[in-house]
């Protein structure tokens, strides 16, 4: 018969390789996170760029399933809720997009065209 130890360690284990642990403390963090902002500051307003560099972040976080590090970065950086359009930021950072890159995060396809120029 398996002792509770033995009971939980299973649990834990199987809760890991699902992926269900990492996400519920990534929930929990962004929970506390929640509660430990003060809703009476607000953040400083955003420059026309730090808009802009904060939503490739979010995107890439987004892309990468990373969601509750977006949600805290938003929260943080006083970002909008609702992601900027990708054709927005096509347009504002003059990045050209086919088929390949639509498939890549969009940060890389920026950094390439950067690093292209």
């Amino acid at each position: 018969m398996a002792t509770v130890a033995e009971l939980k360690a299973v649990f834990k284990d199987t809760l890991e390789k699902r992926g269900v642990l990492g996400h519920l403390r990534a929930k929990i963090r962004a929970e506390a996170f929640n509660v430990l902002d003060d809703q009476g500051e607000k953040p400083p307003p955003l420059s026309h760029e730090n808009l802009l560099i904060n939503e490739l972040i979010r995107e890439y976080l987004e892309f990468n399933k990373y969601k509750y590090s977006a949600s805290v970065l938003a929260a943080e950086s006083g970002q909008p809720a609702m992601p900027l359009e990708r054709q927005f930021l096509i347009k504002e950072l003059n990045i050209f997009e086919d088929l390949n890159t639509k498939t890549t995060s969009f940060i890389w396809n920026y950094i390439s065209f950067l690093t292209c120029k």
